[in-house]
């Protein structure tokens, strides 16, 4: 490791923050270009502002939570890991809390101070931070025997930076507000290296039926859903989702947008919800006729409230095919069996997912097949590295996105900055 090694990183986010700390630690003079007016905008609105930024499970736990690629993230975790990104902002002086699973936070539930323990890293270590500089283009140096290699970058207004070791570290298409406009991989394919097509990920889904509609704001816990393509069960979960204005949302739907890949086969998914998971079909009857026995006079709009929350009621009824004002002890053994049906899997069609602007990552980016995975430099171009969102990797959420921006960042900027990388 040596002094004269320049490294120049793109994006300030948390790959690229990562990324520079651990370059200028390794001894390597570093800048840092971010062309938005701060540091770290996207880690802002991560977790609503409370900055979600690693998780605690146990370290071997960490690879299952990977929706993409994950093998290639094995050394990447192993180097730092999320006991370590932990420790990391604890020496920064950050207080830290873990919620229900594993999600870690700022103890302050603010974000920026996520953001100000890596911004005063970069500046005890000496790291040239340039913002409100865009990058225009990598420029890349042909050697006739050892092939191209990354000699620096070219910004917007024309300027040239040379260096030794390039990070792009620019992200995905996600919350384009913030930036993210895809650059990492238009400079990617510049330079000749191969990136998969991106779909928005950790995304709300659209429902065809109007009636999710007449739910908007509903917070469902405790259910499980099925969504399937045809026969073929694409995903199973429990937990807690909600109803919009366009379809359906929340930790459960965000997971399910991670796992099925778009395009879907078909034009659209079937989505079925289990209100009452933990009850078998014939507890739930039993439960429904003890219910109804008490309100046996009652109208079946009136006699659900102990089941469903008031905003359900209506579309539950609606689909039934059961006149709401019917009195309770005048419905029938299969008007009862409907309402069952619909209790255990209330049927939802799937038509599509959101757009980037929702997105909370992409899946998608530059090939993990052209990427060491123990230092995140390209095979193809000597000295140009990735690291966080660019990459074609994703995660569920909880905190395992940022883990993969702090790891690759840190496996990135400990291997720009050795000088045995020269070759």
């Amino acid at each position: 490791m040596s002094a004269h090694r320049r490294v120049v990183v793109i994006g300030g986010g948390a790959a690229g923050m990562m990324a520079a700390v651990f370059a200028s630690e390794a001894g390597a003079g570093t800048e840092l270009f971010e062309k938005n007016e701060k540091l770290g905008k996207k880690l802002y609105i991560t977790g609503k502002g409370r900055c979600n930024f690693t998780n605690a499970c146990p370290k071997e736990e960490l690879l299952q939570n990977v929706s993409t690629n994950a093998k290639f993230l094995y050394s990447a975790f192993e180097r730092f890991s999320n006991e370590d990104a932990v420790r990391f902002f604890e020496d920064g002086g950050l207080a830290v809390k873990t919620e229900r699973g594993g999600r870690v936070f700022p103890a302050s539930d603010r974000a920026s101070d996520v953001t100000a323990v890596l911004a005063r890293k970069l500046k005890q270590n000496g790291v040239k931070v340039h913002l409100e500089r865009k990058v225009k283009k990598l420029l890349i140096t042909n050697d006739p025997e050892k092939g191209p290699r990354a000699a620096g970058i070219e910004l917007s207004d024309g300027t040239k930076v040379s260096a030794d070791a390039v990070i792009a570290a620019t992200g995905g298409l996600s919350y384009p507000s913030t930036g993210s406009d895809g650059d990492g991989y238009r400079f990617a394919e510049e330079a000749g290296i191969k990136v998969t097509p991106q779909y928005p990920s950790l995304v709300p889904m659209v429902t065809l039926e109007e009636d999710a509609r007449q739910m908007q704001g509903l917070s469902l816990k405790n259910v499980s859903i099925r969504i399937q393509d045809g026969k073929k069960v694409l995903y199973e979960g429990f937990g807690e989702m909600m109803f919009t204005h366009f379809g359906v949302t929340g930790p459960l739907i965000l997971t399910a947008s991670s796992l099925i890949r778009k395009p879907w086969k078909h034009e659209r998914l079937s989505m079925k919800i289990d209100l009452k998971p933990a009850l078998t079909p014939e507890m739930l009857d039993a439960r429904l006729l003890r219910d109804f026995g008490e309100a046996s006079n009652r109208q079946l709009q009136n006699a659900l409230g102990g089941l469903l929350p008031a905003k359900m009621i209506p579309v539950i009824i609606a689909r039934s095919g059961i006149p709401p004002e019917k009195p309770v002890h005048d419905i029938s053994r299969e008007e009862r069996r409907r309402l069952l049906e619909l209790l255990k899997g209330l049927p939802f069609t799937l038509t599509g997912m959101r757009g980037f602007e929702e997105a909370i990552i992409t899946n998608g980016g530059v090939s993990v097949r052209g990427i060491v995975p123990q230092t995140m430099e390209s095979k193809d171009v000597r000295g140009l590295y990735f690291a966080g969102e660019v990459l074609d990797v994703d995660a569920q959420t909880g905190g395992f996105n940022l883990q993969i921006a702090w790891s690759t960042g840190c496996a990135a900027g400990i291997a720009a900055a050795s000088a045995e990388n020269e070759q």
